[in-house]
């Protein structure tokens, strides 16, 4: 049974700490349990039952109804709620609830549900995306244990390489986009993700994967077609290490153009020419939308 802390339901559920706490104490809505330092704690059940509240907070029921709810009724009006296609938040919190108790058939039917109805662009960028970020934040509290984030990123991994082995063939003569991580960046749906954003608008793509040795990149480089080179880096590197590499790889090959994405730009200082840095999910977008039009 996995423990929370009030700032961690905050994160995962949108409601703030305060308010959680004001609503402890004015509606009794939830009893948490107690540390020895007077510290609320909560369990798996407690995360669940406000994920579910928080759901239908935001769906415009008030507070004083909701503490008048049993646990049955409040499940009841979520499963009676109708859910708009753009009700991402809802998503998120199914899926949270899924990863939580580690339970594969309720997450394998969500994610499909979720790709039927929005598509699987939309997917990734508002479902998948804020889900995984809010995991990965109790992760880096000790909060959820590695094997639940690999159990839920698992079955997301395999659900974006299934959608793009369903696209059709990019045809004609594209510019070729090569996609790797760097030795030691073990982060792949980003890079997963990347490959299916370009993919779907036609661009020709070299999917060579993650962890991927300097070396071995410039075998492929120097005996096969790319235009476009493009990384995601999320941890990897220290900020002179980062420049050193990016400086190399864009030195060693001046006339390819390098794309780079990933919380990891920040810390870039130097800018080669052939150098683009993809701030955020709509540059990359934006950038397989221009490219297409361009082959």
């Amino acid at each position: 049974m996995n423990e929370f802390t009030i700032r961690d339901i905050e994160n995962l559920c949108g409601i703030k700490a305060h308010t959680l706490r004001a609503w402890e104490q004015r509606y009794r809505l939830f009893t948490p349990k107690r540390k020895a330092s007077q510290h609320r704690i909560f369990d798996d059940n407690d995360l669940k039952e406000l994920l579910r509240i928080s759901f239908l907070y935001h769906n415009g029921y008030k507070v004083s109804k909701l503490a008048a709810m049993t646990a049955q009724e409040i499940q009841h009006a979520v499963t009676s709620t109708i859910i708009r296609d753009d009700n991402y938040e809802l998503f998120v919190h199914q899926m949270i609830e899924a990863s939580i108790s580690f339970d594969k058939e309720a997450l394998d039917k969500i994610i499909n549900s979720i790709a039927i109805r929005i598509g699987m662009e939309k997917a990734i960028v508002n479902v998948f995306y804020p889900f995984l970020k809010r995991i990965g934040l109790l992760w880096l509290n000790n909060n959820v244990i590695p094997a639940q984030e690999h159990f839920a990123s698992h079955i997301i991994r395999k659900k974006i390489i299934m959608a793009t082995d369903g696209l059709e063939i990019p045809t004609g003569e594209g510019r070729v986009i090569l996609l790797f991580t760097p030795k030691g960046e073990m982060h792949e749906i980003p890079l997963l993700a990347a490959n299916y954003f370009f993919r779907r608008q036609n661009n020709p793509t070299v999917y060579m994967g993650v962890d991927i040795n300097y070396d071995t990149l410039c075998y492929y480089l120097d005996r096969k077609p790319a235009d476009y080179i493009y990384t995601h880096i999320i941890t990897h590197f220290d900020d002179e290490k980062l420049d050193d590499f990016l400086c190399k790889l864009s030195s060693d090959y001046p006339q390819k153009k390098i794309l780079v994405s990933g919380p990891a730009t920040c810390c870039i200082k130097k800018l080669p020419s052939n150098l683009t840095i993809l701030h955020t999910i709509e540059d990359m977008l934006n950038f397989a939308r221009e490219t297409a039009k361009t082959t």
